[in-house]
């Protein structure tokens, strides 16, 4: 039996890709978690509007939970709620988006230890292998558009801006990673293989 799995999901492109890749590997991705401020309705990752992750989840046929969170407590807010989740889902497994930095594994590997769940990166690559990921992304079938950027690394005229061949040659040129993976800029999926039509 495929093991049931949760999915760090912010509606962008690499938690996005992650679940196209779990379920390539026939991993049954059950529910969805994402962060949101406790003081604020958007989440934590992108700024997003939760009517907008809603939407996604009904399309992918996945329910979503969102996990109120502050930033002094986010860790042992997301533990507990996750904890919560293995019990209502029956979960094995917690996946993450996540591409190369290190830090962000050690955390989230360390989330998976305290609430005894098998950790998942379907991304993980090396730096250099970012510029493939975002190749492999667009090619894939997948439309997302960039809804934030660093101002200190991008220009703020790249909001809006779909993820296409255009913008995978413009990004090479710039001094980031391909993939935004530290925060240059965020994105959200409209379409791709992983929606029901």
């Amino acid at each position: 039996m495929a093991q049931r799995t949760a999915l760090f999901f912010s509606g962008g492109k690499d938690s996005c890709f992650a679940l196209h890749r779990l379920q390539q590997q026939k991993i049954d991705v059950v529910c969805l978690m994402t962060t949101v401020w406790k003081d604020k309705d958007e989440t934590v990752a992108h700024g997003e509007k939760l009517e907008r992750i809603n939407g996604q989840a009904k399309r992918l046929g996945i329910p979503v939970q969102f996990i109120p969170v502050t930033f002094e407590t986010y860790t042992e807010d997301v533990v507990k709620a996750l904890s919560q989740l293995k019990a209502a889902y029956r979960l094995r497994g917690v996946a993450f988006g996540d591409i190369y930095l290190e830090g962000h594994r050690e955390w989230g590997e360390q989330v998976a230890k305290d609430t005894g769940l098998s950790p998942y990166y379907p991304l993980w690559t090396d730096e250099e292998g970012a510029v493939r990921l975002l190749k492999e992304f667009v090619a894939s079938g997948f439309k997302a558009e960039v809804i934030r950027v660093d101002e200190s690394k991008l220009p703020k005229s790249w909001v809006g801006r779909l993820l296409d061949a255009s913008f995978i040659d413009d990004i090479q040129h710039k001094d980031v990673c391909p993939m935004g993976e530290s925060g240059e800029y965020h994105t959200f999926v409209y379409d791709g293989p992983i929606f029901r039509k």
